[in-house]
């Protein structure tokens, strides 16, 4: 039989950020299952000046196996066309395109149509309503969905905004996979030495870019609680950040709690993510919207108990009171939920039960979904 090809469009290494760790880890995916893979990703993503971090780039060794091609121009309609042309020649199966933020509805868009007379594309939506609006999204969206046959959500409220845009029913749900490009669990005390932090402290981590939407406030409130103050519990934030850091400084010693925020604002590259995962109790993500989020599966990987809010799709990945505690944006019911945490020695039980959860999001299953909705069994 014929060794089947799949092409996936999106960021790669070494494009940094969860979307590039996640095609990258698809790619890999697709490789361990005998298949064909390419990955088509950009030469411009961003025109820096729309770029909010440093740098969109990372350093580090390529994934091993997979194929990295940097073609797309984000803002060139002539390098579509170009680009379009390059993926007819391959003749894939089908094409997979990651879509997350309609300033790309333009260029994916465009690049899905031109190859449809050839090949099916399948869209995997990270989101379709954008966490920060603008004026256009919809009109962007609609034509992006306009250019695809079938359509994978990585949670459930997005196939619900899905329905917003298509009447297509070749379109499903599949949780995003557990994320293991982050290498080995390694022990508590070896990840704190690793970071220079005090091996007797007790640590919560906030992990992933700084952006108003992932409620960092909300967090740094609940610190302020007195029984938190009084557990001397420490917040380390690991991630860049995209608001001002001016403001959550001020917010910090507002509450007057310096003394427990550990600030680690740089980029935290893929060979140190561990540390910070392996050094935590556990991981925090008090988001005010979400759909899915990639932090949660890497927790999953070093089976880290997490605090998550109820929104989106984080409760659906995240078991209330059994891998750890599905809140409400409200910083006293996070600090409810931390206080039980740590006066209840809840770590050794949640840390236990998320490695019997996690076994619902391996990526054999996640490729497996795709090839049920891309491949006619009957033309095999």
């Amino acid at each position: 039989m014929k060794q089947r090809k799949v092409i996936i469009i999106g960021p790669a290494f070494p494009f940094r950020g969860g979307i590039s760790n996640f095609n990258n880890a698809l790619g890999k995916a697709f490789y361990n299952k005998g298949i064909n893979v390419v990955l088509f990703s950009f030469t411009l993503q961003y025109p820096s000046f729309l770029f909010p971090g440093r740098t969109q780039y990372e350093s580090g060794e390529a994934p091993k196996d997979i194929e990295i091609r940097t073609l797309i121009n984000s803002i060139n309609p002539f390098n579509w066309f170009r680009v379009a042309h390059a993926i007819k020649k391959e003749s894939p199966d089908y094409v997979i395109i990651r879509y997350w933020i309609p300033f790309m509805a333009p260029c994916l868009g465009t690049i899905a149509r031109l190859i449809r007379s050839k090949t099916k594309v399948l869209a995997i939506t990270d989101n379709i309503i954008p966490h920060e609006k603008r004026i256009g999204d919809n009109i962007l969206t609609k034509y992006f969905i306009g250019g695809c046959d079938a359509f994978m959500a990585l949670s459930s409220s997005v196939l619900d905004d899905l329905s917003q845009f298509t009447s297509s029913i070749k379109k499903r749900f599949m949780p995003h996979p557990i994320y293991n490009i982050f290498g080995n669990k390694i022990s508590k005390k070896e990840a704190l030495l690793n970071l220079g932090l005090d091996v007797n402290e007790r640590y919560l981590l906030f992990f992933g870019f700084v952006r108003k939407y992932k409620g960092l406030d909300l967090l740094l409130k609940a610190m302020s609680d007195d029984r938190i103050k009084e557990l001397k519990i420490k917040l380390i934030v690991a991630g860049e950040f995209y608001d001002d850091k001016k403001e959550y400084i001020e917010l910090i010693e507002e509450l007057d709690i310096t003394q427990n925020i550990i600030l680690h604002s740089d980029f935290i590259p893929a060979e140190k993510v561990k540390w910070y995962f392996c050094a935590s109790d556990m991981i925090t993500q008090t988001y005010r919207t979400a759909t899915q989020s990639g932090v949660t599966q890497i927790a999953y990987h070093f089976e880290r108990p997490m605090l998550v809010t109820n929104v989106g799709g984080l409760a659906e990945i995240v078991p209330d009171n059994q891998v750890g505690y599905v809140t409400s944006q409200d910083p006293e019911d996070i600090a409810n939920a931390i206080f039980d945490f740590y006066f209840n020695n809840k770590e050794e039980q949640f840390s236990a039960n998320t490695i019997n959860e996690k076994e619902r999001f391996s990526w054999s299953s996640f490729i497996d979904g795709i090839e049920d909705l891309m491949i006619d069994k009957n033309k095999q």
